[in-house]
């Protein structure tokens, strides 16, 4: 009996464990090549489909009245800010410790590209992978959860 409601409580524990680890919440963006910190992005889900948007920059340098200029879908000459970077991204059927099958711009050159996210360290980072065609074809970054 005691043996049955142990294994219960784990399976328990490690399922809501599980169901915390999503992209869901607010990430800081760290730049590539400066490695100061650039954006906080909020990530929501609704009806199991995910979205991120540019909540606030971190560039010292960035103006309220930058727009993605470089652009070239509906997001075109729209506010940095509020600019919805992640689109249609579901839970992967394959690997529930992914999202994918949805896109992601980057409002630097306009350019969008299939996503992948993965939460690691127990949710605390993101891997971001944006990539043409395959998986293998592309670039990763760790964003760090901030809420």
């Amino acid at each position: 009996m005691k043996k049955k409601l142990l294994i219960t409580a784990l399976l328990v524990l490690t399922g809501s464990a599980l169901a915390q680890v999503s992209p869901a919440g607010l990430w800081k963006t760290i730049d590539d090549n400066t490695k100061k910190e650039r954006s906080l992005i909020r990530i929501s889900e609704a009806g199991g489909v995910y979205t991120g948007k540019i909540e606030k920059s971190l560039d010292p340098e960035a103006k309220p009245s930058d727009v993605c200029d470089k652009c070239t879908d509906d997001r075109k000459d729209k506010p940095i800010v509020g600019l919805p970077l992640i689109r249609n991204v579901k839970q992967s059927a394959d690997d529930q410790a992914l999202w994918d099958g949805g896109e992601i711009v980057d409002p630097d050159n306009g350019k969008t590209y299939k996503v992948r996210l993965k939460p690691i360290d127990g949710g605390k980072k993101l891997e971001v992978r944006g990539y043409i065609g395959m998986p293998m074809l592309g670039r990763t970054q760790t964003w760090l959860r901030v809420e």
